[in-house]
């Protein structure tokens, strides 16, 4: 199989972890026969500097021709009081809406050898296995109206929390069809005792579940969802919720997986006549400007979001095991970054990525 990648290294330490992301996948193409061709463009902080915009006509123009998109990281401090059209964010929002990607999901599950780097005990850590699945189009994020207006004190600011019934019908049916290929649950978060917009979420959402007679649905407040997620995590499968509160509550799953380096994204969108997603894949830990350059950032996130990408967008499942397997292995072998290793020299950024390739074959 030819794969067409768009790469978008981005800010940050973006280049850093993307950069062993790709040798994870030459290496794993190399070894199951599979040619790739990759494409490189600027998106958040690095595109403005370079074209004016975070978002450029040539970028989107190469992400809606590629069979899938791995990105880095985007946003940079001198940016944080731009304007919203000026800020690198606003390029991550962008080329969401350009792809049409509706849903990002997020795998959180603790590692073995990675309990002591929880905060919590590693009895409540252990066994955790889920897959938050966060909505992407709507919600606050994208409601209208919205801004900023008025002088004084008069000066005020609105943002918009909209959803329709097919917003939700699309991001509910496929919690659902994961949850078949999982342990059959689905549990939705909403905030429907004050929230009428919430109050659709969960009407929508049970008018969705009588298609899934197989698997269970329970709700849940997202207060109460936040505080589950740290007294027990294991009652957890499949988790899923609208934009906002799955931006909270993904990061929350952190403290799960030992650190948010080891998060793995994918946003995915409508599919292709073959069956494959349209997919945007990323680490979800930002781009940590602060030690960028410095070969210090754990790539094991943005290797995963590979992972995710062979499977998901490609369908390659034992392409996609094998990476997964490889960084199983590099995590017990203790060849990690420093914030996997509390004592003795951590590995630089690319000796992870060098082991990763090692552990594949």
């Amino acid at each position: 199989m030819e794969l067409n990648i768009l790469v978008l290294p981005g800010d940050g330490i973006g280049p850093e972890v993307t950069e062993e992301a790709v040798r994870a996948l030459r290496h794993v193409a190399a070894k199951f026969g599979h040619s790739l061709r990759l494409s490189e463009a600027l998106l958040g902080g690095i595109a403005i500097h370079k074209t004016g915009s975070p978002f450029p006509d040539g970028t989107a123009k190469l992400a809606l021709e590629a069979d899938a998109t791995l990105l880095g990281a985007v946003g940079l401090p001198e940016f944080d009081d731009a304007p919203p059209e000026r800020r690198p964010e606003r390029g991550l929002l962008g080329i969401r809406k350009t792809l049409g990607v509706f849903a990002n999901l997020r795998p959180v599950r603790s590692y073995k050898s990675l309990l002591d780097s929880s905060p919590l005990k590693n009895h409540i850590v252990d066994g955790t296995d889920m897959i938050i699945v966060r909505e992407l189009t709507g919600d606050l994020y994208y409601g209208t109206p919205r801004g900023i207006s008025g002088s004084g004190e008069a000066e005020q600011a609105v943002n918009t929390m909209i959803y329709t019934r097919a917003e939700i019908q699309r991001i509910a049916r496929m919690a659902f069809e994961l949850a078949r290929k999982r342990r059959r649950k689905v549990t939705s978060v909403d905030k429907s005792n004050v929230l009428e917009v919430s109050q659709l979420w969960r009407k929508v959402v049970i008018d969705v579940a009588a298609e899934y007679p197989d698997v269970t649905l329970e709700h849940i407040l997202v207060d109460n969802c936040a505080m589950q997620l740290i007294l027990n995590p294991r009652r957890f499968d499949v988790v899923v919720t609208g934009n906002m509160f799955g931006d909270i509550l993904s990061d929350e799953g952190a403290v799960l997986a030992g650190s948010i380096g080891m998060l793995p994204s994918a946003s995915v969108g409508p599919k292709r006549p073959s069956g494959a997603w349209v997919g945007l894949y990323e680490p979800v830990h930002g781009s940590a400007p602060d030690i960028a350059g410095q070969g210090k950032a754990n790539p094991l996130a943005a290797i995963g979001s590979v992972a995710a990408m062979l499977e998901y967008s490609f369908g390659l499942k034992e392409e996609a095991a094998a990476v997964n397997a490889a960084v199983d292995a590099v995590l017990d072998s203790g060849r990690v970054t420093a914030d996997l290793r509390p004592a003795g020299p951590p590995a630089t950024t690319a000796q992870v990525g060098e082991a990763i390739c090692q552990a594949i074959g």
